[in-house]
């Protein structure tokens, strides 16, 4: 779906119960209470559009990408908590049961506790459930019972809202914008339903075994997967998966990783990861014919849509090699004749991951590669420090390299460092690709 219909759909579905409201022919109340309401309308309707920007739904995000979706989700999360905290504290009319002549509820806010009280839970629980993603990274808990966490109190957030708004909004008195709340409900819980239940259940049908785990460098792995279905992974270079391996397929353990294998290079799958965190502090202990799930493919890190580069940068850092090690196999098998230059950082030459392969394709291929170490040896003699503006600029700046495409891939501040100098330089921005799946 492009992002020129994305936005539109997504401010029409905020938008959506507010205009609903706007058209009934009720009698205005002042102005702090009308923007009251308003703000909740629009904070419920954005809580519901969240469900459809779990970065899981491939028609959604091929266009925009994964972490623009993410990124989008975590922001405007914050809005709608925004928009909800600040809903109950602007209304001025008296806060009792209007008279029962005030069919319309123009002297009060309705303040029975049958309506109140779902109102307060989906307060408190919204707020929880920001706070909660905002400190995932340090909070510590398992990344599969934090999601299954968030999963549950999102639903119960979408609950008790519009149970709020049926029980106590005025406007939502009215059996058409009832109804819409109803079934914008029950889109946003069959979204749920699809990511926890329907898509594990596809996935069930197209299992996966683990042929190898190998060495590929200092405490990094290569993983290679066979299919056990007739096919494979129908994916472009550079593209990444949600992989569960050694659980079953309804578990939350799944992790995304880039595949660092080509295309054209057969039926089997192979990542290259890292030991980081829960799942992968344990990744080189994986037997041989273990069983695995995948979900994919994900992400927009690929060459399609830029034929017309007349070359290609490839800058990584540590780990972020695995996505371009796929570009530069699929360019080496494909025969792909356009210059390359790999920037590839590390910290120390024990880090860099299939130093014999890179140097079989700055051979056989062309490839040129640089290495960066910011803690070389003493008997190092390539370059050292960081991927900063002068390699940056004795690289690529000249005019010549302006137009070609740059795929980036590594930790957060190196990507947002090397895009920035890489826009000062003259690049375009359209020419410069990256994902970012950590955000501050």
């Amino acid at each position: 779906m492009p992002v020129a219909i994305l936005i539109p759909l997504y401010l029409a579905l905020a938008a959506l119960p507010l205009t609903l409201a706007w058209v009934q022919d009720v009698p205005r109340r002042p102005f702090f209470d009308e923007l009251a309401s308003s703000l909740g309308l629009v904070s419920l309707a954005m809580i519901l559009a969240e469900f459809f920007l779990l970065g899981r739904f491939r028609s959604i995000t091929q266009r925009a990408g994964s972490d623009v979706i993410m990124r989008a989700h975590q922001q405007l999360a914050r809005v709608a908590l925004v928009f909800a905290v600040m809903h109950p504290f602007l209304y001025v009319s008296p806060m009792t049961q209007p008279p029962v002549w005030d069919v319309t509820s123009t002297t009060a806010v309705n303040y029975s506790w049958e309506g109140f009280w779902p109102g307060i839970a989906a307060w408190l629980l919204l707020a929880g459930l920001v706070a909660m993603a905002i400190a995932r990274d340090s909070s510590g808990v398992p990344y599969a019972v934090w999601r299954m966490l968030h999963g549950l109190v999102a639903a119960l957030v979408a609950g008790f809202g519009v149970l709020h708004v049926l029980r106590a909004g005025r406007y939502s008195a009215d059996p058409l914008l009832g109804w819409v709340w109803i079934l914008l409900f029950a889109c946003a819980m069959g979204a749920l339903l699809y990511v926890y239940l329907v898509a594990p259940l596809l996935r069930w049908r197209r299992p996966w075994r683990v042929t190898s785990v190998r060495p590929a460098a200092e405490r990094t792995w290569t993983v290679t997967l066979r299919p056990e279905f007739d096919g494979g992974l129908d994916y472009k270079a550079g593209q990444f998966a949600w992989l569960n391996i050694g659980h079953g397929v309804f578990s939350l353990n799944e992790n995304p990783f880039s595949i660092s294998s080509a295309p054209s290079a057969g039926p089997e799958v192979e990542f290259t990861i890292k030991e980081l965190g829960d799942f992968t502090r344990s990744i080189g202990q994986i037997k041989a014919g273990t069983r695995a799930w995948l979900e994919a493919p994900h992400g927009h890190l690929t060459l399609a849509g830029h034929a017309d580069a007349p070359g290609i940068a490839l800058i990584a850092g540590g780990v972020g090699i695995a996505p371009l090690l796929g570009i530069l196999r699929e360019r080496a098998a494909t025969q792909d004749p356009r210059p390359t230059v790999l920037l590839y950082g590390n910290r120390r030459e024990a880090q860099i991951v299939r130093p014999g392969e890179l140097r079989d394709l700055a051979a056989q291929h062309g490839t040129e590669v640089v290495h960066v170490l910011s803690e070389p040896e003493e008997t190092w003699t390539g370059a050292t420090g960081l991927i900063d503006a002068a390699l940056l600029r004795q690289q690529f700046g000249t005019p010549e390299r302006r137009d070609w495409v740059y795929v980036l891939c590594g930790p957060p501040a190196m990507l947002r460092a090397v895009r920035a100098e890489l826009l000062a330089l003259g690049i375009p921005s359209a020419r410069i690709l990256s994902e970012l799946f950590v955000y501050d």
